[in-house]
């Protein structure tokens, strides 16, 4: 059955800035840089590291902002997210485990599962869908329902949206 991971796989989380200084801010791609993705007769089972987050590219309307964040500025995002947000030191995995997978006649899937993140686990519901031969997920997660509580600096007037988008293509 195949695997898939950070070789032949990717896997990115966007999130979204919000605030009275949001103007000066970037959205962000992040990508997870060590994942496994098990499928089976028996489903699917999905694995990500939490610690090893990293900002890819600063966002302006959906599109990648080359050299508008320094390597420097980078790492202490992702440091952020890891220890403030994520508390990967505690929290080192994100887990999917499915319960239901089904083959629709676009070659996408329907897929029900339990997701752990940050020690909460909760049902989702995802559709994948057929691009360019390989499988590609949307996901959209409030944070809070995971106990996350969205970043925030300079008293609130700039903050992540608690909604996120995940992308995974295998």
């Amino acid at each position: 059955m195949p695997s898939y991971d950070e070789s032949c796989a990717e896997c990115f989380v966007l999130t979204f800035k919000e605030g009275l200084l949001s103007p000066v801010a970037h959205d962000l791609r992040l990508v997870v840089g060590r994942f496994r993705i098990d499928v089976e007769d028996a489903g699917i089972t999905a694995r990500f590291d939490t610690s090893s987050l990293r900002v890819d590219a600063p966002m302006k309307d959906g599109s990648p902002l080359p050299g508008a964040l320094s390597a420097a500025d980078k790492d202490k995002i992702a440091a952020q997210i890891r220890d403030e947000v994520l508390h990967a030191s505690r929290y080192p995995e994100a887990r999917f485990t499915s319960s239901s997978v089904v083959l629709r006649a676009d070659g996408g899937h329907d897929l029900t599962g339990s997701l752990t993140l940050h020690g909460v686990t909760r049902v989702i519901h995802a559709q994948t869908r057929l691009l360019h031969g390989r499988q590609g997920l949307e996901l959209a997660l409030h944070q809070p329902d995971f106990g996350i509580a969205p970043f925030k600096a300079m008293l609130g007037t700039l903050k992540v949206q608690p909604d996120v988008k995940v992308l995974v293509v295998v």
